[in-house]
């Protein structure tokens, strides 16, 4: 009987932990920030990040973020499931429809440090490995921890581990940001080399702004809308 209670209380301390980490955050479950996406400066389409929460994938405790981007003849949805601590992408899957092509992509991050990708593309299964191996970053995943665990210091730098590529993400400078009737502060981090820019609010909810860069589709600029939270 002792032993049952010291095990009960283990696992409630360890439920209670990952519970405290979407509960300190400045984002709940259920919070969704809409985007309009422009592309040469006209606007081609909308899309959304939703803060999903706790989810158990395979027995695993994660968080799952939802990015999905609608338009004229595509459509991109990416469910990113990421370590509680971390925020690292434990799996991804992700369904297109680009032209009326439909793909469904499956990227898991094995314990053994790669990256396993599969693809069904029109009922054709494709299935390899990247190269990379180690602590794969997601760049939402990152946008996510940022804005739980960054300081908000202008020299503080992130290494970043993407799927194809390393990445330095650079605070620079800090400007006024309006979203409809509302103005931010923002600082805006740019990667070296030049791939992503990011424009964070530096209140304490540290929203993401503005995405510029190659993320979900081809070198696409999103600028937030609005936002809501669950009721």
């Amino acid at each position: 009987m002792r032993y049952s209670l010291c095990g009960l209380l283990l696992v409630l301390i360890v439920l209670s932990g990952f519970s405290a980490v979407a509960a300190d955050a400045p984002f709940l479950p259920g919070e969704t920030i809409h985007y309009s996406i422009k592309q040469m400066g006209v606007k081609v389409g909308k899309a959304s990040l939703v803060f999903e929460g706790e989810k158990n994938l395979d027995g695993q405790k994660t968080l799952l973020i939802v990015f999905t981007a609608q338009g004229i003849k595509f459509y991109d949805q990416e469910r990113i499931y990421v370590d509680p601590q971390t925020f690292r992408p434990v799996r991804v899957v992700r369904d297109l429809d680009i032209f009326g092509r439909k793909e469904k992509i499956v990227e898991a991050y094995g314990h053994d440090g790669r990256v396993h990708v599969r693809k069904d593309a029109g009922g054709k299964l494709n299935a390899w490995t990247l190269p990379r191996q180690g602590a794969i970053d997601n760049i939402y995943g990152f946008i996510y921890r940022y804005r739980q665990q960054a300081s908000g210091s202008r020299v503080e730098k992130f290494n970043l581990s993407l799927p194809t590529l390393d990445v330095v993400m650079q605070p620079a400078n800090e400007m006024s940001f309006r979203v409809g009737r509302d103005l931010y502060r923002a600082v805006l981090i740019k990667s070296v080399p030049s791939k992503y820019s990011i424009w964070m609010d530096t209140s304490p909810r540290r929203f993401p702004l503005r995405i510029a860069g190659a993320i979900g589709l081809a070198n696409t600029v999103m600028t937030m809308v609005n936002h809501e939270e669950e009721n």
